[in-house]
């Protein structure tokens, strides 16, 4: 395989980005990987990785990689030092990739092949680092002829780019993950919940996928999410989710960027149910708390006694995100009628998932308005005292773990973080 020469683009201390996911312009970033040590010290900001070609064992040492995530191969370069996590909410990126702290000096882009008029779309993904693409001072394309031309995403000209190569990897894929048993009794708990007619956002992850798979008999959802999955896609295909009652984008499924394999690419080629959005649009705050019943749907690692939420760490190892919950739980607790919901099943290897004191970081604070749900039923947080919360949150624990976390519970602010 020949790879694109980037070097003459890049400059010692350059900070490159690109999109996430199956976004992630593989022929670039292989090119990158290979070539960044005769360059000198880069830095990189990654997202979630979908068959990344930035991994342990093809870094070079002075690529210095950054990302406000652990998951996949994420979690392996953390685990070996060679992760920067940066713990910030989801819509703050665009404008730390635009102007703030991690201003990308180049941005590579995946594309589609041009249309009639010579116009490429970013395809698979318009989501933080498409705001670096008007402050970046190179843009490198990729011309991929296995990414679809979807709607509503950007736009790229071929004089728009210092260099433009043809994709010689394919993008990668995130299958439909397996759901275990766990999984779909949450899943039946939080489909419970969802009204018809709802406008739905989800997180990444086995389990945000499976409540999807539980909500076939809805009608008339909306999407309005931060990820499109090939689940989110039969629910529209199947006339589950219309869109038809949505405030915004009336008909057609919003998103970010599309996480799954060649069927979901196909299906949104050039599909008007479909639209990629930026993230100054998905996560847009008025934007959410507007939209018709906006239900989040985010999961968790645990949640402890307070309603307090860490989304980022199991241990030493950092394996999620702050992400865009915050962003999403905000919204839905604004919308008319809407639901913010997290989502985990109670235990873990044995260990319940409802703790008496967080194990890791405050992802999110217990003074926002959560439904916390587990298989074994519903804890509504909202309008609650630090009592009522312990409370509910014992009852929807284990049952083999909630005798130890009522023993817990005799100074709820002193016993948890």
């Amino acid at each position: 395989m020949t790879l694109p020469d980037l070097r003459p683009h890049l400059r010692p201390g350059d900070t490159v980005t690109w999109g996430q996911a199956c976004a992630e312009p593989r022929t670039l970033t292989r090119a990158l990987v290979t070539q960044a040590a005769d360059v000198g010290e880069l830095r990189c900001f990654v997202g979630i990785p979908a068959e990344s070609e930035v991994r342990v064992e093809t870094v070079p040492e002075q690529l210095a990689v950054h990302s406000y995530c652990g998951s996949g191969s994420n979690a392996a370069l953390y685990d070996a030092g060679r992760l920067e996590i940066w713990p910030v909410p989801y819509g703050s990126l665009p404008a730390a990739l635009a102007r703030g702290a991690l201003r990308a000096d180049v941005v590579l882009v995946q594309v589609s092949p041009p249309d009639e008029r010579g116009r490429h779309s970013l395809g698979l993904g318009d989501d933080y680092f498409s705001a670096a693409i008007d402050t970046a001072r190179v843009v490198i394309a990729e011309v991929n002829d296995q990414v679809p031309f979807t709607l509503g995403a950007r736009i790229l000209a071929a004089d728009d780019c210092a260099l433009v190569a043809p994709g010689a990897v394919a993008p990668g894929e995130l299958p439909t993950p397996v759901f275990s048993d766990a999984m779909r009794g949450v899943a039946e708990q939080v489909a419970r919940l969802v009204p018809d007619g709802a406008t739905l956002q989800f997180g990444i992850g086995a389990l945000p996928e499976a409540v999807l798979a539980a909500l076939g008999d809805k009608r008339d959802l909306g999407i309005h999410s931060g990820i499109l999955n090939e689940t989110a896609m039969r629910l529209v295909r199947d006339g589950v989710a219309t869109g038809r009652l949505k405030s915004h984008d009336r008909g057609v499924a919003v998103t970010g960027f599309l996480g799954g394999t060649r069927r979901l690419f196909a299906w949104a080629h050039r599909n008007p149910a479909v639209e990629l959005r930026p993230t100054a649009y998905t996560h847009d705050p008025q934007v959410l708390a507007t939209s018709h019943r906006l239900v989040a749907i985010n999961a968790a690692i645990e949640v402890d006694l307070t309603g307090q939420v860490n989304a980022e760490t199991v241990g030493s190892h950092y394996v999620g995100a702050v992400g865009g919950a915050g962003d999403f739980l905000r919204g839905a607790a604004a919308s008319e009628g809407g639901l913010p919901v997290i989502a985990l099943p109670s235990t873990a290897r044995g260990r319940s998932r409802i703790v008496s004191m967080l194990d890791g970081p405050v992802s999110t604070s217990r003074s926002e308005e959560l439904v916390v749900v587990t298989e074994h039923g519903v804890a509504d947080l909202r309008g609650t005292s630090l009592g009522q919360r312990a409370e509910r949150l014992i009852a929807i624990a284990a049952p083999e773990h909630r005798a130890a976390l009522e023993a817990a519970v005799t100074n709820p602010v002193g016993g948890t973080s």
